[in-house]
């Protein structure tokens, strides 16, 4: 395939890809069943999904066959938002559909789990189903009832898919940290749920070494005052603890699953953001919403059923993990990696896609920039003949990004760069197998997504920048966060811009042809002579330069009314930011932006803050740069390496002197 054109796509599904494709089949059952549009393919079932939005969600009900144990008044009962109300009157469990495969492919594996010694372990739908049965059983057993939080502090295991499906069988509430989070990270979120069982480990495996946390483990025993039971899990082949229950002796047992029929807004899970300036945000997704939202994602834009391998790096202290094990809704095999995602070498993710036969390998759009620089050749090393589509989340993944998946891992891949949120534990836009892929473009909106660009009088914009917002409710957005009694807090989330309308913080355009191009946080934006820029945009610029491993972009609104945009720079190994570096840094800016987007000043810095899942830290930053204290600016339970932040605060102080 010769090289992309501005206009012409990347890649073209094939007519027979196309015509196999599941929302393609879909479009049609649902043509003749709900009177959806046969012609005028995505773009008009699309259209559909959101003008007749009751009839939509009722349509993935029946096509993926939704077992309501009692029936729904209505689709929709308030489509208010915040507030709206979906399926009142149903009651069914989300366990229940992640195990329903066993039925038919009891021997075949439900979970492939692997670790740093990528040693494969299958987990059986039927070995799978047994032992969420046995725990359930033995939740039901420690007065675990609906309703009641149960926690884990866990890896990406086995362990921890049974421990979620246990507890969602029992209608018990679920959530998860992973254990490199230190135990104030762990507090911030495990204190306001207050839970009554934790599943932990007594450490984990990464980077080839072993890390010991039996210590953090015995102060989130201590901290964690509601906790009626501990279930230890020796990762690292320890004995349980003092009091703790051992994982082996739980799911012993030969028992059948008992599914406990809730309520469709029943909560499910809590997820929680990233809490870079205070305490994170618990969110709250029900059963009912999560089993619709996800089916349509894995089932219709991800294009996944009973012969597929999904494997997506994560751990379970990030959204994905939780989306990633939904993949058993459909009957696909989930592939579980414990592990760093560059140990030994870099290309340690294609290894195991070649390994494990994924055919939807999803990772970040950060480790495809990091394979690109260290020059690897993923199509040439290893068998990627399964994989049929790579897809990427976390931050944008530049036009380099979709350049270099097509030239080093197949010309006929689908590249499906995604984007979504904790917030709802979906997408809004990413993949859609019928479409084409355009170079740094999110194929188009998810169904049943009224996704727009709205500029501040909330105009909708096309071929222009402005705040992504949704205009209708999804099933998944939350049902309310916790300890937020008045729902004041989820309102000034996300509905105090627009009433209303969802809000999400993100820069987004939508372009002529329906695509959507992601341009970074609205919240950290650069706003310079009242022209918006997305930081993303200046990431993908410099980042293509090999003595740049990575950079991030503050704005400054100076009291004088003057504005500061200074870029920081982690520079690669043996680089030296001089003179010239710093020229080719600014005329990269310029020439792949505008003059407008060239910082004012570029600083080497040790290395660039994260999140515990990843993201760079943007806002807090800015908060030090303005003079915030590092206390206030910050919470620091939320960050990778609190250290790194100190050289914003002096810098900040060195300024105002």
């Amino acid at each position: 395939m010769t090289a992309a054109t501005p206009d012409a796509p990347l890649w073209e599904p094939s007519p027979e890809r196309i015509e196999a494709a599941a929302v393609t089949r879909f479009q049609s059952w649902a043509a003749s069943r709900f009177g959806a549009p046969a012609d005028g393919g995505y773009a008009a079932l699309h259209r559909w999904s959101v003008d007749e939005l009751d009839t939509f969600w009722q349509a993935v009900a029946e096509w993926f066959d939704i077992r309501f144990s009692t029936p729904y008044e209505s689709v929709i009962g308030d489509r208010t938002m915040p507030g709206a109300t979906w399926f009142p009157g149903a009651t069914l469990n989300y366990a229940e559909h992640a195990l329903r495969t066993a039925e038919d492919r009891a021997d075949t594996p439900a979970l492939l789990y692997v670790d740093e010694t990528h040693t494969q372990v299958p987990i059986s739908w039927s070995d799978l189903r047994r032992q969420v049965g046995a725990l359930a059983a033995e939740l039901r057993a420690l007065g675990v009832t609906p309703g009641d939080r149960v926690s884990g502090y866990l890896p990406n295991i086995p362990q921890a898919v049974v421990a979620f499906l246990a507890t969602a069988a029992v209608g018990g509430v679920w959530t998860s940290c992973a254990p490199d989070f230190g135990a104030r990270s762990v507090l911030d979120r495990f204190q306001q749920i207050e839970p009554v069982v934790l599943f932990t480990v007594d450490g984990y495996r990464y980077g080839g070494k072993e890390h010991d946390r039996t210590e953090t483990v015995a102060e989130l025993r201590r901290e964690l005052p509601t906790l009626r039971a501990v279930v230890h899990i020796p990762l690292l082949g320890t004995d349980a603890p003092e009091g703790a229950l051992a994982w082996a002796a739980l799911t012993s047992a030969d028992t059948e699953p008992v599914f406990e029929q809730v309520p469709f807004d029943h909560p499910l899970w809590v997820l929680y953001s990233s809490g870079t300036t205070g305490l994170p945000k618990a969110i709250v997704q029900s059963q009912g919403g999560i089993l619709l939202e996800h089916f349509k994602q894995i089932g219709l834009h991800c294009d996944l059923g009973p012969e597929d391998r999904f494997f997506w790096y994560t751990s379970t202290g990030w959204m994905m993990w939780n989306f990633l094990v939904s993949g058993l809704l459909t009957g696909t095999t989930v592939v579980l990696y414990d592990g760093s995602p560059g140990y030994p070498d870099v290309s340690a993710q294609w290894r195991i896609a070649e390994q494990t036969g994924a055919t939807l390998y999803g990772t970040s759009a950060a480790y495809v920039m990091a394979c690109r620089k260290a020059g690897i050749h993923p199509g040439r090393d290893f068998d990627l003949s399964r994989v049929q589509c790579v897809a990427t989340t976390g931050s944008p993944l530049p036009p380099d990004g979709f350049r270099w998946l097509h030239d080093e891992v197949a010309d006929d891949l689908w590249i499906a760069s995604v984007s979504g949120g904790t917030d709802v534990c979906s997408c809004f836009a990413g993949a859609v197998p019928t479409l084409p892929v355009h170079i740094g473009e999110l194929q188009a909106p998810c169904l049943g997504t009224d996704l727009q660009s709205w500029d501040p009088s909330g105009k909708p914009l096309t071929g222009e920048v402005g705040e992504l917002v949704v205009t209708n409710p999804l099933p998944s957005m939350p049902i309310r966060f916790w300890n937020d009694p008045d729902g004041s807090r989820y309102h000034d989330s996300y509905f105090d811009m627009y009433p209303g309308v969802w809000r999400h913080g993100d820069w987004i355009t939508i372009t002529d042809r329906g695509s959507v191009i992601i341009h970074g946080r609205s919240d950290s934006t650069l706003n310079r002579q009242g022209v918006r820029m997305g930081s993303a945009d200046i990431y993908e610029a410099v980042e293509r330069l090999p003595e740049i491993r990575e950079s991030l972009v503050i704005g400054i609104e100076e009291p004088d009314g003057g504005y500061w945009m200074p870029l920081f720079v982690h520079l690669a190994e043996g680089a030296t930011l001089d003179d010239d570096l710093r020229a080719a840094i600014k005329a990269t800016i310029r020439e792949n932006l505008s003059p407008r987007h060239v910082p004012d000043e570029v600083i080497e810095v040790p290395a660039i803050p994260h999140t515990l899942t990843g993201k760079r830290i943007e806002v807090p930053v800015k908060r030090l740069l303005q003079g915030t204290e590092l206390a206030k600016a910050v919470n620091p339970g939320s960050v990778d390496n609190l250290d790194l932040l100190h050289f914003y605060a002096e810098l900040a102080a060195n300024r105002r002197r």
